[in-house]
């Protein structure tokens, strides 16, 4: 008897061009929207995955990773930890993903074990990162940065473990020994964030602020070598951008202290000369105020003098960074003074940011601050209260989030290849859009089988594939710039 021949499958492997290894190649970026015509769910998609273009970058949905420390550096490179950390997130659909905050010089950095970019041998680690996000056809950015007065401290970690450990109560200054810079800490003023626990920082000089200038954009210069999509620019929780428009922090008498003008020049003219260079988006982080107006009185006292930081300031700032170019501000809060009384809660950022949303013409805005559940993200954006929203804890905790919130919402987005099987609810074909699946996804949760969604019968089987109505194919062949 004569055996009949093999069946053999004619295809090989699609795979990511020019990576330096074997990696497999997402048909579209993971968290974009599947095919309309195909999965009807999506021609009425939730606002918080309808994608956003920025000056040619297309982010395929709206909710994005904030830029969260990993103090994991040595002499500020990213290292293992940082391509484990970040390439997971774009393995889960983020529709961005931001570097933590990282030095332009040395000692711009919280920690000894903050990251940088202030010299050409930090460029090769990082790309390594940005390199894997982009052949999942990720979008990753980086958030530039200069720890001003609260720079040379230990790590949480670092400091928590001796206070458990040995009852210790002194200072938090990390000395020369342990790869500090206590005699060189900068600030705006010489002026202590907590006198006798932080360091005591030295007034930056003329020539320093001028140096500094250069030091963001040979960082800025390095961020183009290293392939990044969008610079985000600090100045936000009592680091030096924030110290340096605070009346608080600032007591200067030359042209970068005094007035709101002079207050706001370092910031404006770092913004200009960035966006002059860069041609990509550019964002920047603020703290839109201090939390003081129960101890310090409003914000401008009676005479038009600025007692703090707040929202009327922040206002200002946001306008001319806007009028000078910058796509997005990312709206925070805090940080800046000991004395603030947060109001802490979800979303409590947000009205920060919906004032700026109705204030500040032709710029987006990004709210951030206990965003943790996918209703309450959708209803952000869908309400026309900020653009994007950013998250950080919440990343870290449920690093799934934009699967499951298109789960949740009704949408049908695209799963990374490899973990295509953990998401075959989300992946039904419905033959129409139904108002309550589109706003509350799934009505029962029954394990791997007999799923039921919104009265249709989902049965998974052996090889993970779902039978229902209207099978799930494969998702449409979208293909984009992979390096």
């Amino acid at each position: 008897m004569t055996k009949s021949a093999q069946p053999i499958f004619p295809h090989g492997p699609k795979k990511v061009e020019g990576y330096h290894e074997y990696l497999a190649d997402q048909l579209q970026p993971v968290g974009s929207l599947l095919n309309p015509e195909e999965y009807k769910q999506n021609q009425d998609p939730p606002a918080l995955f309808k994608p956003l273009t920025i000056r040619g970058v297309e982010f395929p949905n709206r909710a994005w990773v904030a830029p969260m420390c990993q103090y994991s550096s040595e002499d500020g490179k990213a290292s293992d930890h940082h391509l484990v950390h970040l390439g997971s997130m774009a393995m889960r659909g983020w529709g961005s993903i931001m570097v933590e905050a990282t030095a332009v010089v040395p000692e711009g950095r919280i920690t000894p074990e903050d990251m940088g970019l202030w010299e050409d041998a930090q460029i090769a680690p990082l790309k390594r990162v940005v390199d894997y996000v982009h052949g999942l056809r990720g979008i990753i950015g980086i958030q530039l940065a200069h720890a001003g007065r609260k720079a040379s401290t230990p790590a949480p970690w670092t400091l928590r473990q001796v206070i458990e450990d040995e009852g210790y109560q002194g200072g938090t200054v990390v000395g020369e020994e342990n790869g500090g810079w206590p005699n060189n800490v900068q600030a705006p003023s010489a002026i202590s964030f907590n006198e006798g626990k932080f360091p005591n920082p030295v007034e930056a000089s003329a020539e320093y602020i001028e140096n500094l200038k250069k030091a963001f954009l040979e960082a800025v210069e390095r961020c183009e070598k290293i392939g990044f999509d969008f610079i985000e620019i600090h100045g936000a929780h009592g680091y030096l951008l924030h110290e340096f428009v605070d009346p608080i922090s600032n007591k200067r008498t030359d042209s970068y202290g005094g007035s709101l003008e002079n207050r706001l020049r370092l910031p404006l003219e770092l913004a200009q000369l960035i966006r002059e260079k860069w041609d990509k988006p550019l964002f920047y982080r603020l703290s839109a105020t201090d939390w003081l107006e129960e101890d310090l009185g409003p914000e401008k006292s009676a005479n038009g003098d600025y007692a703090w930081w707040g929202i009327e300031q922040t206002t200002i700032l946001t306008q001319k960074l806007a009028d000078l170019g910058v796509d997005l501000i990312d709206v925070s809060s805090g940080g800046n003074d000991l004395r603030q009384k947060v109001k802490v809660g979800p979303s409590y950022q947000l009205p920060f940011a919906e004032h700026v949303k109705q204030h500040v013409k032709n710029i987006l805005v990004g709210s951030v601050g206990i965003i943790t559940e996918p209703e309450q993200a959708n209803d952000i954006i869908e309400q026309g209260k900020s653009d994007v929203v950013f998250l950080a804890r919440e990343v870290l905790r449920n690093i799934d989030f934009p699967l499951k919130a298109a789960l949740e919402l009704g949408a049908a987005v695209s799963p990374a290849v490899q973990y295509e099987r953990a998401w075959t609810r989300m992946l039904v074909k419905r033959d129409h859009v139904k108002e309550a699946a589109h706003k509350h996804g799934l009505t029962e949760v029954q394990g791997e089988e007999g799923k039921k969604i919104k009265g249709e019968t989902v049965t998974v089987n052996g090889n993970g594939n779902s039978n229902t109505i209207g099978k799930r194919g494969p998702p449409p062949v979208v293909h984009s710039s992979v390096p």
